[in-house]
């Protein structure tokens, strides 16, 4: 609980400067862009390399741990801004697409979604009553889980995950986020906003420049942080 709280808390303090940027055309400079998404039936916006299976996520943790991956779920829904903003900013990004790609398996649900989706703990509900089940409030909301099934322990969803993002965060937390959850960063502190705090005193260290707020990440970033 203490690390949602902490990721709560990293949420608000950078959502205020989201919002200022969230109607400006992206601004990815200093970096090749990928294409912009495409949009679903549903109304939501399409990734090629977002999971493509059944919806039972004990299957999809299966497969994620059988890859050496985690499994990441995505909640998002129609007309959500800052679904559209992550879309468009942090998932251009050719180093947090890669990231995610080799080392999450991802599966995106509709908060309001009518799909049959079974919970890891085998209780089959619509994805409005999975998102109501797991608590997920906001959109995009990014869950991850630990990276064997004996950790999971068969737990649903809700007591399952090792972190969650709840909201849009700017492309430096939200690639820092994605290393916090695949090297067991909440492990060794609970609180992600410290263990971030530690990664940009070893980038002054390093004299990486970085801005905190940028729609890009920081040029010369090195790849063993």
């Amino acid at each position: 609980m203490s690390n949602k709280i902490n990721l709560l808390r990293v949420f608000f303090s950078v959502l205020l400067v989201a919002f200022v940027g969230l109607v400006a055309a992206p601004a990815l400079a200093g970096e090749d862009k990928l294409a912009l998404p495409e949009m679903g039936e549903d109304g939501m916006y399409i990734q090629p390399w977002f999971h493509d299976g059944f919806l039972n996520l004990g299957e999809d943790f299966a497969e994620a741990e059988a890859q050496g991956k985690r499994l990441m779920v995505m909640w998002e829904q129609r007309g959500c801004p800052y679904c559209k903003r992550m879309h468009e900013v942090n998932l251009r990004i050719p180093r947090i697409v890669d990231m995610m790609k080799n080392d999450f398996v991802v599966v995106q649900l509709n908060m309001w979604g009518d799909r049959e989706v079974t919970d890891f703990d085998g209780e089959v509900l619509k994805e409005k009553d999975l998102a109501n089940k797991w608590r997920v409030m906001f959109t995009p909301t990014i869950q991850f889980f630990p990276a064997t099934a004996k950790e999971l322990g068969g737990q649903s969803g809700a007591t399952g995950e090792v972190v969650r993002i709840p909201g849009y965060f700017k492309p430096f937390h939200f690639y820092f986020l994605l290393r916090y959850a695949k090297t067991d960063g909440y492990e060794a502190q609970p609180s992600f906003q410290r263990w971030l705090s530690g990664i940009g005193k070893r980038l002054d260290k390093l004299g990486v420049r970085y801005d905190l707020y940028a729609d890009s990440l920081p040029e010369n970033l090195p790849a063993d942080l």
